[in-house]
């Protein structure tokens, strides 16, 4: 497990598929390989099997740790058959294939190698803490956890290894998702004037979101905040009048948009007939350009790169959403060697030249942060 490659590999044999999971058994190993190179392991589980990790090594009370992180859970494998298997990390090339080879398992290795380079250096620097967390897909729940338990500890700054092609992001979109519940009254088929039907109710309200105007101008890096409805669920039977409905909502929101005014606004669209279940609220990552870390960050990437980076932010959602709420004004990058563009695909791959690159960066970045 020397080699980015073959840790990658050994982390995409574990089925971490989300739902349901299962991420005991990968927390164990990479919580095992921490604590041998000689970080303070603690397991967190916010429901059976449901397991995140945090290690620590170094500290000192003038400057608070750097913090890596990433997460363990990977996406189904959806409908299209894949030409790789998805557990095996296979090669073609350059490319690492498996379910979470991008999104974001490699960026999970090169982090646990980058802190083993450099764990025997770390006592008595700001050190380092990797927060490697359940449940990220679908609504950052393990994080969530571990922000609303009070078990991060503090971080001065944090390296989201979500993928970006090693090209350093200042910032990703809010979340904010939601079920709008409806409620009707059953009756028979033939007989619909009995009865009242949800999902006529909850058709209308799809009619209305699709509609919805934020009101406010674009991000000057990351665009106009965007809504989409994913689920439509209602009914038990054809000849039934439906008794209840309802509708999934994923909202991505830009850094300075109000998300308790916001769901203030939708539910005043909707009405009162829409029950709104928030299970997912994370305001918009955005770290300024100019600030000092950033600039080392530009500096060192840009290095291992070849290029001069300049601003970016991704569309996706990350843990940092919940992170920030206790390492509150702590500067953030995403940063990983996955392919944006392969996350959640069929025959989802990594460059291995990218993963064995990541590790260098990361490396450099924990160096100079922890001046050594």
């Amino acid at each position: 497990m020397s080699d980015a490659v073959a840790l990658t590999r050994s982390l995409l044999r574990f089925d971490t598929v989300n739902p349901p999971g299962r991420e005991r058994d990968c927390a164990h190993l990479v919580g095992a390989m921490l604590q041998e190179w000689g970080f303070e392991v603690t397991y967190h589980e916010y429901e059976d099997a449901r397991t995140s990790v945090i290690a620590r090594s170094g500290g000192v009370d003038s400057k608070p740790p750097l913090c890596l992180t990433g997460h363990l859970d990977v996406v189904p494998l959806g409908s299209r058959k894949w030409s790789k298997n998805p557990f095996s990390g296979e090669a073609d090339g350059d490319r690492l294939y498996g379910r979470g080879s991008s999104d974001m398992k490699a960026g999970l290795a090169a982090m646990l190698l980058a802190a083993r380079s450099v764990a025997k250096k770390l006592s008595g620097t700001p050190g380092v803490v990797l927060v490697l967390t359940a449940a990220e897909e679908g609504g950052c729940i393990g994080s969530q956890h571990l922000a609303r338990t009070q078990l991060l500890g503090r971080a001065g700054a944090i390296i989201v290894g979500e993928p970006t092609s090693n090209y350093p992001c200042v910032g990703h979109k809010g979340s904010l998702k939601f079920y709008a519940r409806f409620r009707g009254v059953s009756a028979h088929a033939s007989m619909p004037d009995l009865g009242v039907n949800a999902i006529y109710k909850a058709a209308r309200a799809v009619a209305k979101l699709e509609a919805f105007d934020f009101g406010r101008p674009a991000h000057p890096v990351m665009g106009r905040p965007t809504m989409n409805v994913g689920t439509f669920a209602g009914g038990e039977g054809v000849n039934m009048v439906p008794d209840s409905a309802s509708v999934g909502v994923d909202v991505r929101t830009v850094p300075g948009m109000d998300h308790a005014a916001l769901r203030g606004k939708l539910q005043a669209l909707l009405g009162n007939e829409a029950e709104i279940d928030v299970f997912s609220d994370m305001n918009a990552v955005w770290t300024e350009p100019g600030q000092d870390w950033v600039q080392r960050v530009f500096e060192i990437t840009g290095r291992a790169l070849g290029v001069k980076p300049e601003p970016r932010a991704q569309t996706y959602n990350t843990d940092a959403g919940n992170l920030l709420k206790v390492y509150q004004g702590a500067p953030t990058v995403v940063l990983g060697p996955g392919e944006p563009q392969q996350a959640h695909q069929t025959d989802e791959w990594c460059s291995m030249e990218r993963i064995r690159q990541s590790v260098a960066i990361y490396e450099d970045l924990i160096r100079d942060w922890c001046g050594i």
